[in-house]
């Protein structure tokens, strides 16, 4: 194997550690999500379990952060949907030349979500406020699209890497 990609694969470890920190943060925002859920159903036919006004807003605000993170986790596992049917009757350069393209694409999309998300975050969001909570800026509802833009880059430049390195490295000398 080429030297410079033994030296780049030494990186290795900031993708596993990245992948289990977005991991992490979509598993405790589950749980967050079905305790406020559960407390808010439970309140409506309990009498002394509180109903909170907020639960709906910070749900549906836990989602879209599970929902578009979730989306950036499935980079790094290859397992978005994507059409493969053809790929058995392509040349396996063609095939992976395709993806290197794919990967380009979903690097632009993951620039535009950062730099788009930002802007919205901090200009829409950061001039409103959630209607059941008042002193909450907007801002955290519009903050996962640049964070998942962030995740999805970090784990794209990794696929995108691999894709590479296949041209240069059979499978089986690494």
């Amino acid at each position: 194997m080429p030297v410079i990609f033994q030296k780049i694969d030494k990186i290795r470890p900031a993708y596993d550690m990245t992948y289990r920190a977005v991991l992490f943060l979509c598993k405790l925002l589950l749980v967050v999500d079905i305790l406020i859920t559960s407390m808010a159903v439970a309140g409506r036919y309990i009498s002394f379990i509180p109903d909170p006004a907020w639960s709906e807003e910070v749900v549906l605000t836990c989602m879209s952060y599970m929902a578009v993170l979730s989306a950036a986790l499935a980079i790094r596992r290859g397992a978005h949907i994507r059409m493969t049917a053809f790929d058995r009757y392509l040349p396996p350069k063609l095939v992976r030349s395709l993806d290197i393209i794919a990967d380009l694409a979903v690097l632009v999309l993951a620039v535009i979500m950062i730099t788009v998300g930002w802007k919205y975050a901090t200009g829409i969001g950061s001039k409103g406020t959630y209607v059941s909570m008042p002193k909450v800026s907007r801002f955290w509802m519009y903050f996962p699209v640049p964070l998942a833009g962030v995740a999805m880059l970090v784990f794209e430049v990794e696929a995108l890497y691999n894709h590479v390195k296949s041209f240069f490295v059979k499978e089986g000398m690494e």
